[in-house]
Parts: structure tokens; sequence; C-alpha cells
């Protein structure tokens, strides 16, 4: 799996992108988490995202990269991160404007209208997304290296970006690979909140009673991790979301995980203490099981 796409700032500390990249996440996370109507937070991330490309593509146009593997890992893990927020946003804006203004059932039914093109998107583009969820790499060079481009496989209706110089022939369907796994999500919300219960047709299969029964800041302690470990949705998937899911899981209610990781960060080492302890107990199992 892609683990490092979590934009790849892990691996691109010394990058020319890395100013870039880190301003651009505090501001969309800051912007997902506010409390904004859907549709400002569609406009303001759409202008977020705009401004963002805006700067990488002066970066490349003045610096370029130093050898074809910082090209690809540009085109495949850096551009796509900006990208693929910005046709999240602009979806999420066509749908908060073209949603039925009266009828509940109305509305249900124009999102799942709305599901069916994206397991269309899916289907249609199943071999690329196979080889991107894979892990796979052997036609990095031809998916996002700018020599290897022949045409362009992909033609989003944002079209402000296909340029011969920033793009590639896949960075793009890349993005929206990604930004369609945060649509998903979006629209099981919107349904949900529409009209309660209705989002169930939307999931895969649930565990039938799960209930965690431990303290609730060890489980956001987990979710941290998981989510700075980027492993969930190729890094793309994010902390709102991941809580949510997890809310699902284990009917928990998270009041305030952001002031949870401000407790986390005030502790002695070590801080992640739960973390700690729960790998200490599988060690502890698997020596004890070399021993019989």
């Amino acid at each position: 799996m892609i683990a490092q796409q979590r934009f790849y700032l892990l691996s691109f500390t010394n990058s020319m992108f890395e100013k870039a990249m880190s301003t651009f996440s505090e501001k969309v996370e800051s912007l997902i988490q506010s409390e904004k109507p859907d549709l400002k937070k569609a406009e303001d991330g759409i202008s977020l995202c705009i401004e963002t490309l805006s700067k990488l593509q002066k970066k490349v146009e003045q610096e370029d990269f130093e050898d074809a593997q910082e090209e690809i890992d540009f085109f495949k893990n850096i551009k796509p991160f900006p990208m693929s927020y910005l046709i999240y946003f602009s979806e999420v804006r066509t749908c908060e404007l073209m949603l039925p203004k009266a009828g509940n059932s109305n509305k249900v039914r124009f999102l799942k209208k709305e599901m069916k093109k994206i397991n269309k998107f899916f289907t249609v583009n199943s071999s690329f997304v196979s080889y991107m969820e894979q892990g796979r790499t052997y036609l990095d060079h031809q998916f996002f290296s700018r020599n290897a481009r022949p045409d362009f496989s992909f033609s989003p209706s944002i079209n402000y970006y296909i340029n011969p110089e920033f793009s590639t022939s896949h960075d793009m369907l890349w993005a929206k690979v990604q930004a369609l796994y945060r649509y998903i999500h979006y629209i099981r919300e919107k349904s949900e909140r529409i009209e309660p219960g209705s989002s169930g047709s939307y999931r895969e299969r649930q565990p039938n009673v799960l209930v965690w029964s431990g303290a609730k800041i060890s489980l956001v302690e987990m979710i941290y991790s998981l989510y700075h470990a980027g492993d969930i949705n190729h890094g793309t998937v994010d902390l709102k979301t991941l809580f949510s899911v997890f809310e699902d899981i284990f009917n928990i209610k998270f009041d305030n995980y952001y002031k949870n990781y401000g407790e986390m960060k005030a502790r002695k080492d070590p801080r992640a203490k739960y973390l700690y302890k729960i790998a200490s107990i599988l060690e502890t199992k698997m020596r004890e099981d070399d021993e019989k």
C-alpha cells in the first residue's frame, strides 16, 4: 500500500515543496474542522487549492527537478494532494448548488445518483486504481513523467492545470481517485443528516456490535497514530473523516479530539503511553509463544 501518500512530507523534509505543502495541510485541516456551511467550506477550499497549486507551478517553472525520480515523486505524491482537494471541493460545491431544495426523498435520491457516478468512475478506471492501491511502481515513469506523455488519459472538468510543464498523463487522474474517496464520505454524511439511516446502503459490511471499553483518550491516541502513519486511503483521509469512521464502528462520540491531543502532548514521556502499552503486551505474547 502507499503508506507515504500523506503527501510525502516525511520523505521530502529537504524538498523545495515542503513549506507550501505544510502550510496547505494545516489550512485545509482547519477549514474542514470549521463550523462553516458546506458550500462556504467548498468555496474557500477551492481558493486555497488554486493558490497552493499556483505556488507549486511557479516553483517547478523556476527550479524544475534534479532528476527523473524527483519529477515522478512530485507528480505522484506532491501535486495530487492539493489537486485532489480542488476536485473534492469542486464536487462538493456542485452538489450543494444542485441538491434539490425541497423534499428529503428528492435530496437522498440525488445523492444516490452521485454515488452511482462515483462507482462508474472507479469501474472505468479499475486497472489504474488497482495499480496505485497495490503500491506498484513499474509504470510510474509513464504515468508521472512529463517526457513519457503522448496524450492525456483523463480530461477533468477542472482544466486550469492542464499545462504541459505542470501535468503528466495520470497525475490528475490519481488526484481524482483521492478526491472521490473523500466525496464518498461527504455523501454519506450529507445523506445521514437529511434522512437518518439513509446512508446504510453506502456502507460496506459493518461489525454487529463493537464497544470501546477502554479510555476514550486511548482510542484518540490510536486514531492520531493511524492518521500520521498515512496507511488509510493512501494517506488522503482527513482527521474528521477518520474520527467519524471510528465513531460508527464503536458507537462512540468524540467531543473534542483536538483538546485530547493537547492533553497527550502535555504528558511526560512516553506521551503515546497507550501505544507503548499495547506494543509491550504484543511483544510479551510473542515471546511467550516462542518459548512454548
